[in-house]
């Protein structure tokens, strides 16, 4: 078994203030990995924060889920995941919302912007011990 090394709240909050986001006008995260970063990002950039229950689930349960979204009040959109392993889901979400400018985030892994992008071992995240 790999050992975990431990990120505290605090690393990623300093991270985050020092990374270049794109100009946006909302954060959507996706819950329950995606929601404490995607809400630390939407309070340090002062934009709106939605959060979407569709992390673990299907292809098909995503586009479902996505067809209801109204985010036309919001041409640029910053989609937010604490891990993307392979960047499949963000992927699919980012060709399902209709906006004008639409980017996507993750602490580790696979994503249009990568908080620590040269990390590749293991991680325990502070939220996923709540």
């Amino acid at each position: 078994m790999e050992s975990l090394n431990d990120i505290s709240f605090g690393a990623i909050s300093d991270a985050l203030h020092g990374f270049n986001f794109p100009e946006i006008d909302l954060v959507l995260g996706i819950s329950r990995g995606g929601s404490a970063p995607a809400l630390m990002i939407a309070h340090q950039l002062g934009v709106s924060l939605k959060l979407s229950q569709i992390q673990h689930q299907s292809e098909a349960a995503i586009i479902e889920k996505s067809e209801d979204w109204d985010f036309f009040s919001h041409p640029r959109i910053l989609i937010v995941d604490d891990i993307s392993t392979t960047g499949d889901h963000l992927k699919l979400l980012k060709e399902r919302i209709k906006a004008q400018e639409v980017h996507t985030f993750s602490i580790f892994g696979i994503a249009d912007y990568v908080l620590f992008p040269k990390v590749k071992s293991p991680v325990t995240l502070p939220w996923s011990k709540l």
